[in-house]
């Protein structure tokens, strides 16, 4: 490798050295440093599709050090890519097995409130109900409920005036 055609790293020839000069010592390293195999052996095939998709912006005397930190970057991204999935598996875990870090008596409290607010909802008038649960339980805007129920804004904003005020005296401020 004398010429300067022979040492550009887009040269095929040339490229195929490099592997074989530098692909299991860095396999290597990043597996003693990391200790992940399959892991090492994908962040040396990334840095070397990265170093032919790059051959002619990389000097063949800097292809040592791109290939070390393109490997090593990969291999950092995808460590913290696994601590975020572990972390998010572990949350999950703890929603879907029921963890609730709540205390005994918060949960007591707003169990009994939940009963409360049922019971005082049920025991409104239908049209109030109605335009209640529509705004506060489907989110819908009072034109919304306006068009649903066939009546007009006004009307739905005396219902739902009449519905928290009954609400209110029920069981408090919501």
């Amino acid at each position: 490798m004398n010429s300067d055609k022979e040492k550009s790293v887009c040269n095929q020839s040339t490229f195929d050295f490099l592997f074989q000069e530098h692909a299991r010592v860095l396999r290597n390293y990043l597996y003693y440093k990391y200790g992940d195999e399959d892991q090492a052996d994908d962040a040396v095939q990334e840095a070397f599709v990265k170093l032919w998709k790059n051959c002619a912006k990389v000097p063949f005397e800097k292809v040592k050090g791109f290939l070390y930190t393109v490997a090593s970057n990969f291999t950092k991204s995808a460590i913290r890519h696994e601590k975020v999935k572990l972390n998010y598996e572990i949350s999950h875990m703890e929603v879907s097995k029921g963890v609730n870090h709540e205390t005994p008596e918060f949960i007591s409290l707003e169990k009994e409130f939940m009963e409360k607010l049922t019971g005082a909802i049920a025991g409104l008038p239908d049209r109030q109900r109605e335009a209640f649960l529509l705004n506060r339980v489907e989110k819908k805007k009072y034109r919304e409920v306006a068009e649903i129920m066939d009546i007009s804004v006004k009307a739905v904003e005396k219902l739902m005036h009449k519905a928290l005020l009954k609400l209110k005296d029920q069981i408090g401020d919501l």
